[in-house]
């Protein structure tokens, strides 16, 4: 393009995690900074996994993941982006490690608990870890775990609050547990009698619930790659960390 080149192209079909990104490294404005801690909050549990995985300690991977934080927020890592850049779990990772290998010293150096950026909870954190195999689970396996199950959270929390403000909480209380397939739930007879429902009406109902919550799944997912021919990809890879594969 004569007289400059095109600015990165970002995805028109969903308002992404790259969007929030790159908007925060071109800008230094609240909103643009908040819409990045928003999501550092959101997926900080992969990245602290992939750390204690790498063999740190829980303290010392407490503050390695601030302070990845810390510069992904100050554009130290933003600004690195290059069109192209692929998917956003893949952007993470990558800069995580490049960050262990180049920072350490750094960030050891820094007084411990110093510009906490995110609220982790790490005893939770710690107790996942606890329950995992000790053999076969690698930093990145872990991470890619952490991450299939953060997201997974974020869609059944944005589904569950869509019916708390819909004055459904009661309805979403009774059938979230039909979301994890035939056999997880009481019989359709026993909820129709609990929610003063006929059957029929049950049953269009978890229809209706597992088909939001598969739209919001897509919807989560193409916020975190480039395209929309992407968001299958994805969603195999969904499948295939949570089968083990």
């Amino acid at each position: 393009m004569a007289g400059g080149s095109e600015p990165p192209r970002e995805s028109a079909f969903v308002t992404t995690h790259w969007s929030v990104v790159l908007a925060a490294g071109r800008s230094d404005t609240t909103h643009a900074q908040a819409a990045l801690a928003r999501l550092c909050q959101t997926y900080w549990h992969p990245l602290y996994a992939y750390v204690r995985r790498r063999g740190y300690s829980p303290e010392d991977a407490q503050d390695l993941t601030q302070e990845f934080f810390a510069r992904l927020l100050e554009h130290k890592i933003v600004a690195a982006v290059a069109p192209g850049h692929g998917r956003f779990r893949s952007f993470l990772l990558t800069s995580l490690s490049h960050f262990l290998s180049d920072q350490w010293d750094k960030a050891r150096a820094q007084k411990r608990g110093a510009g906490r950026l995110v609220s982790l909870d790490t005893q939770a954190a710690e107790a996942w870890l606890s329950q995992q195999p000790s053999e076969g689970l690698t930093p990145e396996r872990a991470f890619e775990l952490r991450w299939v199950i953060s997201l997974l959270e974020q869609v059944y929390q944005r589904l569950k609050t869509e019916h708390e403000r819909q004055g459904k909480a009661g309805l979403f209380e009774a059938l979230r547990a039909t979301l994890a397939g035939p056999g997880n739930a009481a019989p359709y007879a026993e909820l129709a009698a609990r929610l003063g429902m006929n059957e029929g009406a049950v049953k269009v109902a978890v229809h209706r619930l597992r088909g939001r919550y598969r739209a919001l799944l897509r919807e989560a997912i193409a916020e975190t790659v480039d395209s929309e021919a992407e968001v299958e990809e994805e969603l195999r890879y969904l499948f295939r960390t949570l089968a083990g594969s």
